[in-house]
This record gives C-alpha cells, sequence and structure tokens, in this order.
C-alpha cells in the first residue's frame, strides 16, 4: 500500500521554476558575450574567470530546464518511477563540470602568477559591477524552491558563485588601479577557483548519495524502526529499505510481522503505517509487506545478493 505524491504541486513550482530559469538563461547567455569581449579587450584573466564561469551558468541553467521539463512527464512501462532522477543527473553534471572548471582556472592563474600581465583596472571595474547586478539578479529567480531541489540548488551555486567572484573581481580592480600589483588578478581567480570547487564538492557527494540509493541523510533510522513498531499491530519489521529518487521524493519499502489477522485489520495497521512515515519522515511513497510471524526471514536489511543466488 503506498500513498500519493503530490504531484499536482509539483507540476505548478516546476512550470513556474521553468519560466524564471528562462528568464535567467538569456540574461546570462547575453552578459557572457559581453564579458568575454571585455576581458580579452582588458587582458583580465578575472573576467575571462568569470566568463568562463558564467558560460557553465549558461549550460546549468539549461540544462535545469530542461530537466524540470521532462520531470513533468508521466510514469509509463519503461520509466515506472517517472523521470524525477533525470534533476538528479543533471546536478551530477553541472558539479562535475564546476570542478573541471576550478582545475583549468588553477592552471591558468599559476602561469599568471609566473608572468603577470598588464590588467586594465577600469574595464576590469566597470564589468564587474554589472556583472553583479545581472548575476545576482538570476540568482535570485533561481533560488525560490531551490533548498528543496537538488537540480536547483546546483545551478543556484553556479550562480551565487559568480555573484562573489564579480566582487572580488570588482576589488581587485580598484586596488590594481591604484597599486598596479597586476598578480591580485590571478590571485582572485584562485579564489574563485577554490569557492567554485567547495560549492561542486558539496552538490557531487549528494547526488552520488542519492544515485547509490543511500538512506536520506536526515532520517535516523533507529528512531523510524522505533515508530513503526510502536503502531498498534505491529511486532517486527524487517527487509528495510529506504531511499530517495530525487532529493524531495523519499520511498520506503519493509516487511511488516503482525498477527495472523484479516485483510481489513491488515488495511488498517497499513494505513496508520503510513501516517507516520508521511507525518515524521515525509516519506509519501511506501510499499509495506504484512505477513505473520515465522514467514520470512527476519534479517533487518535484506542482502539481495543472497537472496538472488537462493532463489
Amino acid at each position: 500500500m503506498s500513498s500519493n505524491h503530490p504531484h499536482s504541486h509539483f507540476g505548478e513550482l516546476a512550470i513556474k521554476a521553468t519560466k524564471r530559469l528562462a528568464i535567467s538563461l538569456a540574461f546570462t547567455l547575453a552578459f557572457v558575450v559581453v564579458e568575454l569581449v571585455a576581458g580579452f579587450i582588458g587582458n583580465s584573466l578575472a573576467l575571462l574567470t568569470d566568463a568562463a564561469h558564467n558560460f557553465t551558468d549558461v549550460i546549468a541553467l539549461g540544462l535545469s530546464w530542461y530537466a524540470l521539463k521532462i520531470a513533468l512527464q508521466p510514469a509509463h512501462a519503461g520509466k515506472t518511477y517517472g523521470y524525477h532522477r533525470v534533476g538528479i543527473l543533471v546536478a551530477l553534471v553541472n558539479s562535475t563540470t564546476l570542478v573541471s572548471i576550478s582545475l583549468g582556472i588553477f592552471y591558468e592563474a599559476w602561469r599568471r602568477f609566473i608572468s603577470p600581465p598588464e590588467v586594465d583596472a577600469p574595464i576590469l571595474i566597470g564589468v564587474g559591477i554589472v556583472a553583479f547586478f545581472i548575476n545576482a539578479g538570476t540568482a535570485w529567480l533561481v533560488q525560490r524552491g531551490s533548498e528543496h531541489d537538488l537540480n536547483l540548488r546546483s545551478t543556484f551555486l553556479h550562480l551565487m558563485g559568480d555573484v562573489l567572484s564579480t566582487l572580488g573581481a570588482v576589488a581587485a580592480g580598484i586596488v590594481i588601479a591604484f597599486t598596479k600589483w597586476n598578480w591580485l588578478d590571478p590571485l582572485v581567480s584562485v579564489l574563485i577557483g577554490l569557492l567554485i570547487l567547495w560549492n561542486a564538492w558539496g552538490i557531487l557527494r549528494q547526488t552520488i548519495h542519492i544515485l547509490l540509493e543511500s538512506t536520506p541523510e536526515n532520517i535516523d533510522v533507529d528512531k523510524l524502526l522505533t515508530d513503526l513498531r510502536n503502531v498498534d499491530g505491529v511486532l517486527d519489521v524487517h527487509d528495510l529499505h529506504v531511499w530517495s529518487i530525487s532529493e524531495n521524493l523519499r520511498v520506503l519499502s519493509a516487511h511488516i510481522v503482525t498477527q495472523d489477522t484479516s485483510i481489513s485489520t491488515g488495511t488498517l495497521i497499513q494505513r496508520d503505517l503510513n501516517q507516520v512515515l508521511a507525518r515524521k519522515y515525509d516519506i509519501r511513497h511506501a510499499t509495506l509487506q504484512l505477513e505473520c510471524e515465522g514467514c520470512e526471514s527476519n534479517l533487518l536489511y535484506c542482502d539481495i545478493t543472497e537472496v538472488n543466488h537462493v532463489h
């Protein structure tokens, strides 16, 4: 027995998010061209770095938009869970792209530390200020809903990295204008690269956690078991699995040991279990198999390899 996930609510949020993503994508793409031209004219690695990161934002925004659109498609025989995992794959692509960008930034910054070129500070400052407002605006558009969606959060972190990096570029430009310390330009690039790498690792770790079908990090399995066993009519729980389809869609399956009882009584036990799971753990898709004592193995966590071998 399972309770339905509120798909209609998800659909409304996804439609609104796709519109905001499309607006952010248009602004970001236009500015990438401006920033590239300014970076080459001003000979600024910080601006070119920011343009490269902004271009990854264009890719990230496009992928996030696509993931939200395709996630609205219904489940079918070939995809019985639907397309919710597409957003997780997009987050994985976004995070690995950020890692690659960071490594490229470190390499180019090292070359410029050895032989710092002269930087056109006024261009660095002017373009940096414009970039800050554009990045802040697009980040604000994407932020809503990102706290509950790994796909949107990976894109939001892309954009917030740009907000902070453009602030760094402006600060470097101001100091360079007064001191001619051109080495500050690659130094800011290194700091930007470290920030990007840090954000990328957080998203990468979460996507791997979900793709490995690990237990959601904020679920205490021992407490969950106690709550399930405290439901009237439940004698024990075994063959327990808890995982995530996407960050905000959790799934559980378990064997529930009960007395040798009627189907109608078993239905009431399942209803009470589902209510506990939804209220306390936000698990709204649970598959519960009721059985009497002695029917199956009492292993809490089923070893699938051994089961397949036996059968």
